[in-house]
């Protein structure tokens, strides 16, 4: 169940309660059960604040936001320092491909939150793009930028 991820390994709290394993979310201050989503969750939310400097106080689990009337929930929000939202985490399952279909999802959460970043993720690719809000242009990068370089 446990797939290794193309993330750096990240010392979670996990626990088990019968075949179930649970982890202990730090963003939510809550045990959850370990989903494949939830493990790709977790390691790409470490990553952010062990390897690209974001504060772990301007990083929302779970956000919700309101879609077509619906509440729907981004897997992460990073904010700058003002709580104005700049970039949206979006976690498949490893097993998940990436396509056009997951593209359009976060792109629907993006229509309501108008942030400059997004990362979309399996655990194994990552799709990184960042998105000119007065002209609609996307450019796609290679890596995750630092919380520095996403706060410009």
């Amino acid at each position: 169940m446990l797939t290794p991820l193309n993330f750096p390994k990240t010392p979670l709290k996990l626990s088990k309660k019968g075949d179930e394993i649970y982890v202990w979310d730090i963003f939510r201050k809550k045990k959850l059960l370990l989903t494949p989503e939830e493990w790709v969750r977790q390691h790409v939310l470490h990553f952010l604040i062990n390897e690209k400097e974001v504060p772990a106080t301007l990083i929302a689990a779970e956000y919700p936001i309101e879609v077509n009337k619906m509440v729907r929930r981004c897997d992460g929000v990073l904010f700058n320092r003002e709580g104005k939202p700049i970039a949206i985490v979006e976690c498949k399952a490893p097993k998940i491909n990436l396509t056009e279909a997951v593209l359009h999802q976060i792109a629907q959460y993006n229509f309501r939150l108008r942030v400059n970043w997004l990362i979309l993720t399996n655990g194994l690719q990552t799709i990184v793009a960042f998105v000119d809000q007065s002209s609609g242009a996307i450019q796609y990068f290679e890596e995750i930028p630092f919380y520095g370089e996403m706060i410009k």
